[in-house]
């Protein structure tokens, strides 16, 4: 089992090129810890500026810094980079089109027992919501990896959520499918579609074996960037379909479910089921306990799609 979590493969790959490169600057507001990136710290001291707790003044920062031709990586939890901030990612980042990469640690309910306070369930569809603002949820270290190296070429905003804790592989070392703004295809079938980001397209991937071993057939979606929404992707898993499923860690309003469903409805009208966290204070325990009370696992998956088939 997967022991390394995507905070810190984004830790290690901009250590792995931050020698070479300068003008790579990381940001924090008091959580250089908890966003794994204490080690590149320790190596890059002089491309590290730790504000505080003050992720106003964070996102404001990493905007100026990047306006003077820094590689900016802001790192700060996600429930406070998307509520806290987000008038500065609003204007400094995304309205001011810098080259900041807000990245959203301990995103969805990563944090557990300390409740809505600390859960983010609404940052995909407000920073999806924020023009020039992209938005990306890896669903594993390998996909963050690919991801990162990606970001690394281009000077555009955008924003990265990531869980706390280490997730189970979707991928192989060495084998993984990724184009930049485009989803990837797991397995593809003819009666349900499965579209998932995150942390949810492990569930989902196993969801379709489940159904595989009834004779149903699921095409898998892992739709890592929600926004530029891969449309074309939905748009094909839907017509080879009879239905759509969509699994995302955050609440039912406004995130990858919303997006699909006006894809679908406007272009190959199928039914849609939307999986995610419903419009109320999250319960308190651990991802996977978290995951399981709503259903947002794979057998439960499996089982929405044979009831809509």
């Amino acid at each position: 089992m997967n022991k390394v979590a995507n905070k810190q493969i984004i830790c290690d790959v901009l250590v792995e090129h931050a020698a070479a490169d300068r003008d790579i600057v990381i940001t924090c507001s008091d959580s250089r810890g908890s966003a794994s990136l204490t080690e590149f710290a320790k190596q890059y001291p002089e491309q590290t500026i730790e504000v505080g707790i003050a992720e106003q003044s964070l996102v404001s920062v990493s905007a100026g810094l990047a306006k003077c031709g820094k590689k900016v990586y802001a790192a700060s939890p996600a429930c406070f980079l998307s509520t806290r901030s987000m008038e500065q990612a609003k204007v400094d980042v995304a309205y001011s089109n810098t080259n900041v990469k807000l990245i959203g640690i301990s995103g969805g309910i990563s944090y557990g027992a300390l409740g809505m306070t600390h859960h983010s369930a609404q940052d995909i569809a407000a920073f999806a919501a924020i023009p020039n603002m992209r938005v990306y949820l890896p669903s594993d270290r390998f996909q963050t990896k690919a991801l990162m190296e990606a970001l690394l070429k281009d000077n555009k905003p955008a924003y990265i959520r990531v869980g706390r804790n280490a997730v189970d592989d979707v991928y192989e070392e060495g084998n993984v499918p990724f184009e930049m703004d485009h989803a990837t295809v797991l397995c593809e079938g003819t009666d349900i579609a499965i579209i998932a980001c995150g942390e949810m397209v492990k569930p989902a991937k196993d969801a379709a074996a489940l159904l595989k071993e009834k004779g149903i057939s699921a095409t898998v979606v892992d739709m890592y960037c929600v926004k530029p929404l891969d449309k074309e992707a939905i748009i094909k898993a839907a017509e080879n379909a009879k239905a759509v499923i969509t699994v995302e860690e955050h609440s039912e309003y406004g995130g990858l479910g919303s997006m699909v469903s006006q894809v679908v409805a406007s272009t190959c009208p199928r039914k849609v089921l939307n999986m995610a966290l419903p419009d109320e204070p999250a319960i308190g325990g651990k991802s996977q306990e978290v995951f399981d009370y709503y259903g947002l696992n794979a057998k439960t998956i499996a089982q929405k799609a044979e009831s809509l088939l």
